[in-house]
């Protein structure tokens, strides 16, 4: 019995002593890089992970006997222009990259800062138990970024940003409780109901970065009708039609014709099966710039603007001998090169 009341009275003593030079300790070890790799502005949106390395430290001459519960909010800063939502990359040219990042892996939440009420901080807790006095324990958080789709202002290259180290950028804020025998909760929140705190340290910069490459979709060709043709082909027939394509912002590209099905002798031809009618397909509508497919020759040339493009194709019957009356037609390919 007087074991037992000795004991009582040591538990009484450390629950009413205070923990001299106690202390809990936390920081952001690392931060990955957000890498998205290509992005296709005229295609989906591209998803990437990061992570946040975390750990917390106890430290106390009672430590074998004390605990500690830890709330924290990790920040991730804003923009060189200082937005959150969207956050944007930069590339040589000026052109932004809209890109984002998430605390869910729905990429529906926004990860903030502590400061900013609707794109806020992520919240977390750990817990140090009894028998870890100067251990550290340690923890990771995913990052989910997101490139949003149909972003057909960007141009090829290399786009970057960094999110900044700093108190009110990337940062850690937390607030503790440290309790006899690991018997408590944490507090309420990382900046309230703590024995200890708000601390807030700053967290490592992270780069973020993507790449657009230059690309080229045919969309439509319309086809070049000459319509019906009277008489003995005693003069020229002209007619047009249309190709259409949409090409990455300032991408150059060349657009090629080639011979077509029924060409003799570097001459386009329609056939009727068992007679032909030659034609030739112009870059102009005076009709003197040749359209083939030999490049930084004598194809079109043009330069990307993110958005559906239209180029005009003169195609022009000249006057020649006479042929039997049917139906003509031919086939043209039609290539972009960029």
């Amino acid at each position: 019995m007087k074991w037992l009341a000795l004991l009582f009275m040591t538990l009484a003593a450390l629950c009413g002593a205070p923990r001299a030079q106690a202390t809990t300790t936390c920081t952001v070890t690392s931060i990955t890089n957000v890498a998205f790799g290509t992005v296709d502005p005229t295609g989906t949106f591209v998803d990437t992970t990061a992570t946040l390395n975390y750990s917390c430290t106890y430290n106390g001459l009672l430590g074998a006997l004390f605990g500690t519960y830890v709330t924290a909010c990790a920040s991730l800063g804003a923009d060189d222009l200082g937005s959150l939502s969207p956050r944007t990359m930069i590339d040589p040219s000026g052109d932004r990259m809209q890109y984002q990042l998430y605390k869910d892996s729905t990429h529906t939440t926004a990860w903030g800062t502590i400061a900013n009420a609707t794109y806020t901080a992520r919240t977390f807790n750990m817990t140090i138990g009894i028998l870890s006095n100067g251990a550290a324990v340690s923890g990771n958080l995913t990052i989910y970024g997101r490139v949003p789709a149909l972003q057909s202002n960007l141009s090829p290259g290399s786009y970057a940003a960094t999110l900044a180290s700093s108190l009110t950028s990337n940062a850690l804020t937390y607030s503790y409780n440290e309790a006899l025998l690991s018997i408590g909760v944490a507090p309420a929140t990382c900046q309230s109901g703590g024995t200890g705190g708000p601390i807030t340290v700053a967290a490592s910069s992270v780069g973020v970065t993507a790449s657009v490459a230059a690309k080229c979709t045919v969309g439509t060709a319309t086809d070049l009708d000459f319509g019906s043709v009277p008489g003995l082909l005693k003069t020229a027939t002209d007619k047009t039609s249309l190709v259409r394509m949409t090409c990455t912002n300032r991408a150059a590209y060349q657009v090629g014709l080639d011979d077509g099905q029924n060409a003799s002798g570097g001459t386009r031809r329609m056939s009727s099966g068992t007679g032909f009618v030659s034609y030739d397909l112009y870059r102009d509508s005076q009709r003197t710039l040749h359209w083939g497919s030999t490049l930084n020759t004598d194809t079109a040339t043009g330069t990307g603007s993110g958005s559906e493009q239209t180029m005009t194709v003169y195609g022009r019957v000249p006057a020649q001998a006479a042929v039997k009356a049917a139906t003509y037609s031919d086939i043209i390919m039609v290539t972009v090169t960029y």
